[in-house]
C-alpha cells in the first residue's frame, strides 16, 4: 500500500491528469506540473466562486484547501546543501504583471508575497502592448537563465489585456552519480517510427529500483534532494499508458529498494509548449475564461476574465546530470459584459521521467520521451 501523503498523492493525480491530455497526440512532452500548479494556485487565489472552485478541484482532487497545497510549493522552493561538488541551482519567481490603472484588491498582494519569489510589477499592457510583452518576456527569460526566452509569442498582449500572472522556475543540479562520459555511445532506441541509434549514457549504480504492475521504477538521485524517476513499461508505452496513475505510481515508490542497476538511459533535450487553455477547459477548468468570472480577490473590476494560460517547458538530461526551465502565464484582460538481485535496465524505447523533490514529492518536471 502506499505510504505518501494525501496531499503528494493529490498532486500526482494532478501530474497525471494533465499528462494524459496534453501526451495525447502520441509524441514527446514535456510540462512542469510545479510551475502551473503555481500559476493556477494563485489564479484561484484572486478568484471567487466557481472560477477559483473548478481551479482548486484539478489541483487537490476535490479537496477544498488550496493551502496545504501552496505550502508544498514552498516547501519545494529550497533545496538541500549539498555535502560537496557543485552546488544546485533553483529559481522561483511568481511574478502579477498589472496595468498601472488596474485598482488592485489590498490583500492580493499579500497572498502573493507568501508564495515563493511572489511580487508585483507594472507593464504598458494598454498604452503598448508589444512593450509590455517584451518586458514579461525580458524577465522570464533571466529568470530562466536563458532556456526561455519568448514564452509569450507575438499577438499574446492586446490593449484589452490588463494583468499577467507568471510562474518561472530554473533548476540545475548534478548526479549524486555521475554518468562516465567515456562510457556513452550510440545505441539503439525503439521509437514509434523506427528503431534508431541516439547518444545512451551507461552506469552501474546502487539506486531505487522497483517492478510493479508491469513498470520498472529507477530513481536517480541528485544532489539537493531532487531525483529524477525514470518509468519504463514492459512493453509498448502506447499500450500501457493507461494503465499508469497515481496509485500505481505510489505503489512503486512505496515498493523501491536499494538495488545494484546497470543503466542505460539516453541524453535527451526536450523543448516543448503546452496548449494549456485548450487542456484545462476539458479538463473542466471553464468559469475563468468567461464573463462569468469573479475576480474580487485580485480587483473590483468585474470586466476581468482570464484570456490564455500559456506553458513552455525545457529539459535537459547528460551525464553530469539536469537543466530544466519552465514558465507559466496566466494572462488576464478586460471584456464587455456579459535489496536484491542486481537488475539491468536498458531504457531503450518510449518512457516517462519524472523530475521530483524528494522531501515534498512535488514534480517540477514531467517527461514523454518518444524521439530522443
Amino acid at each position: 500500500m502506499s505510504q505518501l501523503a494525501g496531499t503528494e498523492r493529490a498532486h500526482l493525480n494532478f501530474c497525471f491528469t494533465l499528462h494524459r491530455v496534453l501526451a495525447a497526440h502520441g509524441g514527446d512532452s514535456c510540462f512542469s506540473p510545479y510551475s502551473i500548479a503555481s500559476a493556477l494556485g494563485l489564479v484561484s487565489r484572486a478568484a471567487r466562486g466557481p472560477a477559483a472552485d473548478e481551479v482548486v478541484a484539478l489541483l487537490t482532487g476535490g479537496d477544498p484547501d488550496i493551502a496545504k497545497h501552496a505550502e508544498l510549493l514552498r516547501d519545494a522552493a529550497a533545496l538541500g546543501e549539498p555535502t560537496g561538488g557543485e552546488a544546485p541551482v533553483l529559481g522561483v519567481s511568481n511574478t502579477l504583471w498589472v496595468w498601472a490603472d488596474l485598482p488592485l484588491n489590498e490583500a492580493f498582494p499579500d497572498e502573493l508575497a507568501t508564495w515563493p519569489g511572489g511580487t508585483v510589477a507594472t507593464a504598458p499592457f494598454v498604452a503598448d502592448p508589444e512593450g509590455a510583452r517584451r518586458v514579461i518576456n525580458t524577465d522570464v527569460e533571466r529568470a530562466t537563465r536563458g532556456l526561455i526566452p519568448e514564452l509569450l509569442p507575438p499577438g499574446t498582449v492586446d490593449p484589452d489585456t490588463v494583468a499577467s500572472i507568471v510562474n518561472a522556475l530554473y533548476l540545475k543540479v548534478a548526479w549524486a552519480f555521475p554518468f562516465p562520459e567515456a562510457e556513452t555511445e550510440l545505441a539503439d532506441f525503439h521509437a514509434p517510427g523506427g528503431t534508431r541509434q541516439v547518444p545512451t549514457m551507461r552506469q552501474a549504480e546502487r539506486l531505487g529500483y522497483a517492478a510493479h504492475a508491469g513498470w520498472q521504477l529507477v530513481e536517480l538521485p541528485a544532489v539537493g534532494g531532487v531525483s529524477a524517476t525514470i518509468l519504463l513499461p514492459d512493453g509498448d508505452l502506447a499500450e500501457q499508458e493507461s494503465t499508469l496513475d497515481d496509485s500505481v505510481l505510489a505503489e512503486l515508490l512505496s515498493a523501491k529498494q536499494d538495488t545494484m542497476v546497470t543503466l542505460a538511459l539516453p541524453k535527451f533535450e526536450l523543448d516543448v509548449r503546452a496548449e494549456l487553455t485548450t487542456a484545462l477547459k476539458e479538463l473542466g477548468v471553464r468559469t475563468m475564461f468567461t464573463t462569468a468570472a469573479d475576480f474580487a480577490g485580485l480587483t473590483d473590476d468585474p470586466r476581468i476574465v482570464v484570456s490564455d494560460v500559456l506553458h513552455q517547458a525545457v529539459l535537459r538530461i547528460d551525464e553530469q546530470g539536469l537543466e530544466g526551465a519552465a514558465a507559466t502565464a496566466a494572462m488576464m484582460r478586460l471584456v464587455s459584459m456579459p535489496i536484491t538481485d542486481p537488475v539491468t535496465v536498458e531504457v531503450d524505447r518510449p518512457f516517462l521521467l519524472l523530475v521530483r523533490h524528494a522531501t515534498t514529492g512535488m514534480v517540477y518536471f514531467f517527461a514523454r520521451v518518444v524521439r530522443p
